[in-house]
């Protein structure tokens, strides 16, 4: 099939998005409904379920800051027993029935839930980051995860009515682009996180450049931009885009190993990410939800302008 037809396929999937209406994880969403039906629905029951748990704990430290000691013991338990009823039984609810039967129909190995579960944990002990090496170790089950069951999705293929492994590493493959956008997000929701009591600036870097976290705080409550917060993101802009560069590698490296609708979707969420990293004005910008988040229009006409770009 030509790359003409390929993009006659993807305009007609492009007209049956309602961009308006997708709200939660748009880039997912977004690059995902270009795969197969039977894919798509697979994506969206892993990450439905995989964000219950992170909204249960993130919508507690909104209401309260901290999970308290004689708390964190119930939290744990409930992060265990959906690990473990995912993965080992079916006696459980039919959400989960489902994702056990998703995980041995797509061959989606387990580690990437178990790492995610690992992060929630964290979570629950733990408000913030010390360091930003402890962030990245997080981010290997929060963001990297989550993200790998997405290129685990795109690169598999199928013989004989059976789905069969990725010809690459996907863990390897999904990183540069799980930590670019994980460190987009801190940015982007900075502003909206603070109002919800999660900070994701790592302690090291807030004090290195001369600040608290309340000051974080007070900025995002509407206090001015001073030159020292602009350092901290200046920081985190450049590491993110050290990461941006190791992603347009990887999928350069990756694309020619998978069928071209899965190769549309890599450049859909890629190029949705580098949107938003383009709107980060490290010097003159104040670093609001509203300033940094595109709005539906404009994520419209990114993933058209990737349709019309796509070649084989």
């Amino acid at each position: 099939m030509s790359t003409n037809s390929y993009r006659e396929q993807f305009i007609e999937t492009f007209n049956s998005i309602d961009f308006e209406k997708i709200l939660d994880h748009p880039n997912i969403l977004i690059a995902a409904k270009f795969w197969d039906d039977e894919r798509y629905c697979a994506a969206r029951t892993c990450y439905r379920l995989m964000r219950a748990i992170d909204d249960l704990i993130d919508n507690h430290k909104a209401n309260n800051r901290m999970i308290a000691a004689e708390e964190r013991t119930d939290f744990e338990t409930n992060v265990k027993d959906w690990l473990r009823m995912v993965i080992i039984t079916e006696e459980c609810n039919p959400d989960q029935v489902e994702m056990k039967k998703i995980i041995e129909r797509f061959r989606i190995p387990l580690w990437p839930l178990e790492a995610f579960a690992k992060s929630m944990i964290y979570d629950i002990n733990n408000d913030g980051f010390p360091t930003m090496a402890t962030f990245l170790d997080y981010a290997q089950g929060a963001s990297v995860a989550p993200a790998s069951i997405f290129v685990h999705l795109s690169g598999i293929t199928i013989k004989n009515g059976l789905y069969l492994d990725p010809s690459f590493n996907v863990k390897d493959a999904s990183t540069p682009c799980a930590i670019f956008s994980y460190l987009v997000h801190i940015i982007r929701d900075f502003q909206k996180d603070q109002f919800k009591n999660l900070n994701y600036f790592a302690d090291d870097l807030i004090e290195k450049n001369g600040l608290t976290r309340n000051d974080l705080k007070n900025i995002a409550h509407g206090s001015p931009v001073t030159n020292a917060f602009r350092n901290l993101i200046r920081e985190y802009y450049t590491i993110a885009n050290q990461y941006r560069e190791d992603t347009s590698d990887i999928i350069r490296q990756i694309r020619p190993l998978m069928e071209p609708r899965y190769q549309i979707s890599l450049e859909i969420i890629f190029n949705l990410y580098e949107m938003v990293f383009e709107k980060i004005n490290v010097d003159k910008g104040n670093f609001t939800t509203y300033e940094l988040n595109p709005t539906p229009e404009e994520t419209k006409q990114r993933v058209w302008d990737t349709i019309n770009k796509f070649s084989i």
